[in-house]
This record gives structure tokens, sequence and C-alpha cells, in this order.
């Protein structure tokens, strides 16, 4: 198998002999922000067979959930697919990064999910491309948890705000990819976004103590699997702070690769002081230094993302259910009208997740149409 850091110094030389003929480094990195930044002009990625709704998570922090739902949805964006993020962080960062609004009294996803407010209607634009748009999140949602706990079906509140944003909206308007933010923690706001996903994406970071939860958040997703989305699954593994200085990244990357197989992405993030500075200006990498290694690693990670999602097979609308037959004898009355009763309360094993609890099971993986 290639070695990680052998992939990403082959990348840099290429780069540079692309640009050898202006024979300076600084042409070469001159030469990658131009592909960035005229994206509208080259190819656009591969259109999803279906909408596809993922899930950005792992519970551990620092391991690059914000930057790569960011950078992602921004050369998705840039790229050609209508992108929608939802920042489920109560920190915000996803929103700082977009350079959206999100202090306090902003229309934000907790809206959304304790009041009755529609997605559109906390839906705002980004600077950074006319195709990506971001919910924000705002130091409310850190009491969301607290005032879900009463409501019936809690777990079920994102994902039925992401269906009625996306049955109001007409086909040709309908974003390409949704990506959900979420925080470093294994409660009811992430357990609302395994409800509303079809995939999870984890972004690991390459050293050892990011490889500790992994097992943890595997069967939860199994759990959540089991008895809320039957049709969640692990879809993309995307190793991040990659360091090829260090022979503790390759093997982390290695020993990933060998258990996760095809669900790891070729392309590896390297670690890349611009991508850490880029939210200090409200911005992504890709829009503060196209031309820098973290950028086009990003724009490496969406197309290879972009062309997955291209081999999904449309989405199958729900078979209608079976004519009841009538005879003669059996005249066509309406029955009365019963009422319906609440959900049942979640199962043990998912009640305890949202608590916090840990829970151990196996880890699957599985894919349905959103």
């Amino acid at each position: 198998m290639t070695d990680p850091g052998e992939r990403l110094r082959t990348s840099l030389a290429a780069d540079q002999a692309v640009g050898a003929e202006f024979d300076s480094p600084i042409a070469a990195e001159a030469m990658r922000a131009t592909r960035v930044l005229h994206a509208a002009d080259q190819d656009p990625f591969p259109r999803p067979g279906r909408i596809r709704v993922i899930t950005v998570a792992n519970q551990k922090g620092g391991v690059g959930k914000t930057t790569s739902t960011v950078n992602l949805g921004v050369a998705l964006a840039m790229y050609g697919l209508r992108t929608l993020v939802i920042d489920l962080d109560p920190q915000g960062n996803t929103s700082t990064a977009l350079g959206v609004e999100h202090t306090v009294g902003t229309p934000s996803i907790y809206d959304a999910l304790v009041s009755d407010a529609t997605l559109a209607e906390v839906t705002h634009p980004t600077t950074a491309s006319p195709n990506l748009h971001c919910v924000p999140a705002t130091i409310d949602l850190a009491g969301a948890e607290i005032e879900l706990v009463s409501v019936v079906a809690r777990e079920h509140r994102l994902r039925r705000s992401i269906e009625g944003y996306l049955d109001e909206l007409p086909p040709e308007e309908r974003p390409h990819y949704v990506l959900i933010d979420c925080p470093p923690s294994l409660g009811l706001l992430t357990l609302n976004a395994l409800v509303a996903g079809d995939e999870v994406l984890i972004p690991i970071q390459c050293e050892y103590y990011a490889l500790e939860g992994l097992g943890q958040l595997l069967s939860n997703i199994d759990l959540v699997r089991a008895h809320l989305n039957p049709g969640i699954s692990v879809s993309t593994i995307l190793l991040t702070m990659y360091d090829g200085r260090t022979k503790l990244a390759d093997q982390v990357a290695d020993e990933v690769r060998n258990h996760f197989g095809e669900l790891v992405l070729t392309a590896v993030i390297p670690r890349n002081v611009r991508v850490s500075e880029a939210p200090g200006y409200g911005q992504s990498v890709l829009t503060y230094d196209p031309g820098s290694r973290g950028s086009t690693s990003y724009v490496e990670a969406a197309r290879e993302l972009a062309a997955r999602g291209a081999q999904l097979a449309p989405a199958s609308p729900p078979p209608p259910p079976p004519a009841q037959p009538r005879t003669a004898a059996q005249p066509a009355v309406r029955p009365a009208v019963r009422p319906v009763p609440p959900p049942p309360p979640p199962p043990p094993a998912v009640a305890a997740l949202v608590l916090g609890e840990s829970v151990a099971g196996p880890a699957a993986g599985g894919r349905h149409a959103p």
C-alpha cells in the first residue's frame, strides 16, 4: 500500500514540476492558487446520484471536524455543487469560518430545533460562493439539549427540519450536499445529527489519541442504526493533520487504512498553518490562501468525495401501501379516527447514549437513500 507521506511528497513534486518553467516555488504556488480561484472555469465536480446528507462526527475534539466541514463545503460549492452547511456546535466555529453572523438573537439552528422556525428561515448565504449556504449556531444552542429532553421524538427534530426544507425547494434549487458539523460529544445534538444523516464522515487526526474513542463512536452509530435510523452508515474517513516528518503519522495512517480499507479517502490533509489562520479572517483556507498545501489537499478530498457520490444510485420513492380490496358485503365506510399514540421512548441503550454514557457494541455500515 502506498505510503501517505510518499503520496504527499509526490503531489508536491508534481506541482513543482508543472511550475518548473518559472523556476520559482512562488510561481508554483501562484499556479495552484489560480486553479482554486478560477474553479468556475474548470470542469465542475460530478453531481451525486441523490442528495447526500453527511454528518461530520468524532467525539474527540481538535481532530478537524469543523475545519473539514468548512473547507469541504467551500470546495464543493466552488466547483459547482449546491451545498448547505449546518453548524450544530454551540461554539459556532463553522459559522465564524464562513463569515456568517452568529451573535445572540441571530436566527439559527436553535430556532429550528426548539421552536417552530423552518430551516429556510434560519439559512444564510455566505461570501465564499453563491452555491454555499450556512445555518449558523449561537450560544443558545448550549441549552438545547436540556430543552429538548421533554420533547416528543426529540431525536428526529433535525431530520424533520431538513426534510421539510428540501420539500419546500424546487428541484433545481435543492442542495446536492448537506454537511452537518457536530459538537465534540455524543449528546443529544450529535444524536440528532446521526438520525438526520444518511452518511457519516469521520475526520481522524494522525495521532494515536484520535484512535482511542473511535470504537465507541462506531458502536454508538451502530446503536442509532439499530433503533433510530436504519440507513446511517460510515461512508468516509478523512485523515487530517498529517505530519510527513514523523513516522508516527505514517503508522497511524497505515493502521486506519488497513482497518477501514476503501472508506478512507486517498487525499490526506497535512498540517498547515494557513488552515489554522483562515478562520481568524472569517474565511476558509481556499479563499484565504488558495495556493497553500492545505487548500489544494481539501480540494482533492472534495473531488474524491464528489466522485464517490456520482456512483450512488438515485433515491427511489417509497412503495405505495397496498390497496385493501372491497366486496359488496363490505361497504366503503371510513373508520373512526383514532388518536395516534406518541412514539415509545428510546431503548435503554439509546437513552444511555444521550446521557453520554459509554455503550459497547459491534460496528457495522450501510447506506440508504435520503
